[in-house]
């Protein structure tokens, strides 16, 4: 959405920064001509308090961040700016625009106090005893801009408060980590005399379901944190806490057009909709070019140019035209604290006879500007007290854990990355139990005898502070995720009065609780990419609750709206001061793959490297990286395998279905051989490593590897007779037993199966063609008298005889699990998987027709050839046209598209499509014209099709195409948006069969540094390269991966020297604008990662570039 200072009619603009701050000026954005309110039609102003007869006086009460409660004296008809003003001025707060005053109404809706408007106006805040939460409003995705320490510390208690009462979900690990960073701030050092338990914990209460296993975590974490400062420790808490996904995020209950329970929630990057808890779309402010309200409607307007809708107004409903309001005036708020340079006071003073909607505007200071006035403002400030408001009681708070700091600070003075826990790791339980995404009490800690978070001179307003002489029990209720449902209007329990956060409330129902893993798919977060300082992806680990979650309504379908006659037009920032979130962020950043409910993970933090010292030089043995990949590649393969036979298995349980019997028969006595494997070669490369590792003489490897080869082969074999059997026997069973199928698609959802089902069948066949390349490459190593290369050559001769059949069954094995998966991915075309049939090529490209060029996507097979375009809703291709290959021409076109551009004659029409540069349309039209050539030495075979005019349908009644036949394909569901069928679809591209096969034996494992790209640290990852996609984990223990980056159409190389590195082998990943640097231990290991990602990456600029003699070489273009 745009930011401007234009106006247009009466209703207002927003603008963007002030004056002539842009040299470009955009068109004028206005807000929606809502339905006026009754209240909207009477004056909005009043005269100044000072400048009238005084009115009737209110006492309102506010309740703080530290649980005290203070009363102010304000006048009924003054200005909410006045009392937001005399809270402020209290707290002596300088960066007072991130925070608000909150309020509900007898329905449990949160409002935020409206500082335009008087008090006694206030839609839903009772003039009898109000009561008002000083809270954070907005939540920066990076704390590094809060440039006072007094205002990190605020925010702090507020994520401690959203932590305490469930809004935060985590899993038990990252919640273990932030209570740590709490515990730090406020008690100090860890020390054994003085704590020799986790008891000392017990007097805080940190999360909804706090056990003695998760204190014993937290102790275990703070240990870890000592010589932190009180202010070091809170920037660590909001570092850890700003990777998750529900940080900041209040949800609003609302239904689509369809009536399907949502929630919507607005952050810095835009507007959010979740299924219960789980993300399933985002609409970004870039994107975004009106936001209105009409009665309950809210309507999302977004600019018509490749967004991926068929239509370009997204609508949702709400209980009623307050909440629609409520929310609808919270995004525009948003949209101009972070969207904007500057916004544009207009004046609310005026009568209005005739209204054409809602004057409201956001009126604060904007992000950019209270950063600069901070900066022009700052001043050394005198010490705070910190709160204890989290201890069930003041008997174990002491003034010798009490920490002053010095609010002297500027953040500037402080490192961005958490600090003094470089080496911090935290182990994953296959079994960790995590914590709800919401609780149904919130906790509510003592608010008597704490002391207060004030600064030590009084404040000149006149207030009273006061502490509640009682406390609210925080309540244990149990209860699963699975079992919420979200529903309009849901309010707080009268338990917790003092909870501030806005959003559903679960019920409050006594269930057990879950050790089951949430099953969902976070290829919607972008984990790692960042812009301009602003993006929270920089290091995004983020994460997820461990409790399940229900799964995505089944019929929840696209969001194509309706457009309406008024829209809120926010207006439009310059692209440095806030990173654009474009269609395509989900597919060019790395993916949390858990999205935040974020990440299933277990370390908050990887590894963090400053600058890392230059090693001197020696002469290293290869032989050592190789054994060294044959290890970590058997890890990765080992913890495939354990996704069949353990998790799969304990999926279908103790019924194992039939379909399912011969795959876990076969794959059993694998997993348990191989696991043997893994602990030899692992004792191997530790006896290595003692001698001195890669520096040491000649060692072994393949001696192991010989052990272990000639007893697996037998099970090689009758896996290799077996597997393709298994492979219809699963897709038979998807088709036609519903229940299987329900099985089958809720695995695939769960993030440890982070590849489709029928890949992880293949792994095997895999892995053989990786002993065999490996083996190849010790044997070119080894010199004639090396002593480990007899065994060598006895490993390879022993997987001869294997091979052969290996290789010639694999193309035939990767045809069928790839026409299985494209058949769930396509809507309208059931009879895909058919003898005989072979699967060529998919890729985007652009179809001509009456409205103009339009995106659709192709598949070519051996004897067919369709066309399709992506549904929003459910991520499935529905079919618009297919065209038998019998007989097909193709042509050159002229004019404008005769470099990307071919003609496809079939039937009585022609098909005129456009690809996005000249060497894929060479790819295509080599592939085209070996379909067609196949299809022609087919002979008359005749294969059914459905009832789709071959030639003639046309995408302007493709609504009607296939509506009658799609069969199986009944249901939508959500489906993995990583895979490269959506990834060619992202990135207008295209792959084919021989790629699949070349990347089957393109496939690696291990550690890397990541490049920060805000700062020169690295954070280590362990990652697996495998089907055209880089996958990340913290280590290579954990069992799912943390993120996700598809490489199609990235380009690989060296990094140039104006990016000045400055460290010895690293490669650069770079797709447009997003880029990435890696760095490896060793000559080798680059050479490798260079070879394989080479492999996936498509549009290469450059030869893949190799080191030789530790010097790096530029290649010159073609």
């Amino acid at each position: 959405m745009d930011c401007n200072n234009s106006q247009r009619g009466s209703t207002g603009a927003l603008s963007s920064s002030a004056g002539s701050s842009t040299a470009n000026s955009n068109p004028g954005m206005h807000h929606s001509l809502s339905t006026p309110a009754v209240g909207d039609a009477r004056p909005s102003g009043t005269v100044s308090p000072s400048s009238r007869k005084p009115g009737k006086m209110l006492a309102v009460r506010v309740h703080m961040l530290d649980d005290n409660v203070t009363i102010f004296q304000v006048q009924a008809k003054a200005m909410g700016k006045v009392l937001f003003e005399q809270v402020c001025k209290q707290l002596h707060l300088l960066e007072a625009d991130y925070f608000g005053l909150e309020y509900s109404d007898a329905h449990g809706t949160k409002y935020w106090l409206d500082l335009q408007k008087p008090i006694s106006r206030q839609l839903g805040l009772s003039l009898v005893d109000p009561l008002l939460y000083f809270c954070v409003k907005f939540y920066t995705p990076d704390p590094g801009q809060l440039e006072e320490e007094y205002t990190r510390y605020l925010f702090c208690l507020q994520v401690k408060r959203d932590l305490a009462q469930g809004l935060m979900q985590c899993n038990e690990n990252t919640a273990a980590l932030m209570a740590s960073y709490i515990v730090q701030a406020e008690c100090g050092d860890y020390a054994a005399e003085d704590y020799p338990d986790h008891t000392y914990l017990s007097t805080y209460k940190f999360v909804p379901h706090q056990d003695q296993e998760l204190e014993k975590k937290i102790m275990e974490n703070h240990k870890k944190h000592v010589g932190q400062s009180p202010a070091e420790a809170d920037l660590n808490l909001l570092e850890t806490a700003r990777r998750c996904e529900l940080y900041g995020i209040k949800m609003h209950p609302a239904k689509d057009h369809e009536n399907v329970p949502l929630n919507l929630a607005v952050a810095h990057m835009g507007i959010i909709v979740f299924q219960n808890y789980m993300k399933i779309n985002t609409f970004s402010w870039a994107k975004i070019r009106k936001i209105s309200f009409k009665r309950k409607r809210f309507l999302i307007k977004l600019h018509p140019e490749g967004y991926g809708y068929y239509k370009d107004t997204v609508e949702f409903f709400f209980e009623g035209r307050n909440e629609c309001k409520n929310f609808w005036k919270k995004c525009v708020e948003n949209h101009g604290f972070f969207r904007c340079s500057s916004v544009k006071n207009v004046s609310r003073h005026k009568t209005r006879v005739l209204s054409r909607g809602s004057s409201f505007r956001y009126s604060g200071k904007t992000q950019k500007e209270i950063i600069e006035f901070v900066r022009d403002n700052y001043v050394k400030r005198q010490t705070f007290q910190r709160s204890h408001s989290f201890r069930h009681s003041s008997a174990h708070s002491s003034a010798s854990n009490v920490h002053s700091s010095t609010v002297g600070n500027s953040i500037s003075a402080h490192p961005l990355l958490p600090l003094a826990d470089s080496q911090l790791s935290v182990e994953v339980s296959k079994q960790s139990s995590g914590y709800p995404c919401s609780t149904a009490a919130s906790v509510s800690a003592s608010l008597a005898g704490t002391p207060s978070a004030h600064r030590q001179h009084s404040p000149n307003v006149d207030s009273l502070t006061t502490k509640s002489a009682s406390r609210l029990p925080g309540t244990a209720t149990s209860w699963s995720t699975a079992d919420i449902n979200t529903t309009s209007g849901t309010t707080a329990t009268a338990a917790d009065p003092a909870a501030p956060a806005q959003g559903t409330t679960p019920p409050p129902q006594t269930t057990s609780f879950s050790t089951r893993r949430i099953e969902t798919d976070d290829a919607k977060k972008e984990m790692l990419d960042n812009s301009n300082g602003l993006d929270p992806n920089v290091e995004n680990n983020n994460f997820y609750c461990s409790t399940p979650i229900k799964p995505l309504n089944g019929n929840i379908s696209e969001l194509s709206l309706k457009a309406t006659n008024g829209t809120y037009t926010p207006p439009q920032m310059d692209n440095e001061s806030i990173q654009e979130y474009t269609k395509e962020q989900l597919m060019n950043s790395i993916n949390a793959n858990v999205t935040n409910a974020n990440i299933n993970t277990t370390t908050i933090i990887a590894d963090i490297e400053g600058e890392v010292k230059k090693k001197p030089r020696h002469s290293f043995d290869k032989a050592y990286y190789i054994a060294k990949e044959i290890l970590m590649t058997e890890l990765t393969y080992k913890k495939d395998l354990d996704v069949i036979n353990v998790w799969f298995r304990n999926e279908v349980g103790k019924e194992q279905p039939e379909e399912c019997q011969i795959l876990l028969s076969l794959i059993a006595p694998l997993a348990q051989a191989h696991g043997m494997l893994v602990k030899d070669l692992e004792q191997r490369l530790q006896g290595w490593d003692t001698r001195g590792g890669p520096r040491a003489a000649a060692g072994r490897i393949a001696d192991v590897l010989l052990t272990h080869l000639p007893p697996l082969l037998p099970i090689y074999e009758e896996y290799l007779d077996g597997h393709m059997l298994v492979l219809e026997r699963l897709d038979t069973a998807f088709k036609q037993n519903s229940r299987f199928e329900q099985l089958y698609r809720e695995f695939e959802t769960q993030k440890v199966c982070y590849l489709p089902l029928t890949t992880f069948v293949l792994k095997p066949l895999h892995r053989l063609l990786q002993y065999q390349a490996l083996l190849q490459r010790l044997l070119k190593h080894y010199g004639p008298n090396h002593p480990d290369r007899t065994d060598c050559l006895t490993a390879s001769d022993t997987l001869k005889d294997l091979m052969v059949p290996v290789s010639e069954t694999l193309e035939q094995s990767e045809n069928l699990a790839t026409l299985c998966e494209l058949q769930r991915d396509i809507v309208g075309f059931d009879s895909l998987v058919q003898p005989g049939r072979k699967f060529i090529r998919h890729g985007c490209m652009l179809k001509y027709s009456r409205k103009g060029y339009q995106q659709r996507m192709f598949f070519l097979f051996s004897d067919i050839l369709l066309y399709t375009s992506r549904s929003q809703a459910n991520l499935q291709f529905k079919v618009h046209g297919h065209m038998p290959l019998r007989g097909v021409l193709i042509e050159e076109p002229d004019g404008e598209i005769q470099f990307n551009g071919l003609i496809i004659y079939g039937g009585n029409r022609a098909l005129t499509v456009a690809v996005s540069s000249p060497e894929e349309k060479d790819r295509w039209k080599a592939d085209l014209q070996t379909a067609i050539q196949m299809a022609r030495d087919k002979g008359d075979t005749k294969i059914t099709y459905l009832s789709l005019k071959s030639c003639s349908s046309s995408d302007e009644n493709v609504d009607q195409v296939g509506n009658n036949n799609v069969g199986t394909q009944t249901k939508t569901q959500a489906q993995r948006s990583n895979t490269t069928v959506h990834v060619c679809w992202h990135r207008s591209t295209s792959i084919s069969m021989k790629d699949t096969l070349l990347a089957v034996e393109n496939q690696l494992s291990g550690y890397l540094l990541r490049k920060f790209k805000s700062t020169n640290g690295w954070q280590k990852l362990w990652v697996v390269f495998t089907s055209f996609c880089l996958f990340f984990y913290k280590g290579c223990l954990d069992e799912f991966p943390l993120a996700s980056l598809p490489l199609l159409g990235y380009s690989v190389g060296p990094p140039a020297r104006e990016d000045q590195i400055g460290k010895d082998f690293v490669f650069k990943l770079q797709y447009k604008n997003h880029v990435y640097f890696f760095r490896v231990e060793s000559e080798y290991t680059y050479n490798r990662w260079m070879e394989v990602i080479s492999s996936a990456t498509q549009i290469p600029r450059r030869k893949p570039t190799y080191l030789i003699e530790n010097t790096i070489e530029i290649l010159p273009e073609k």
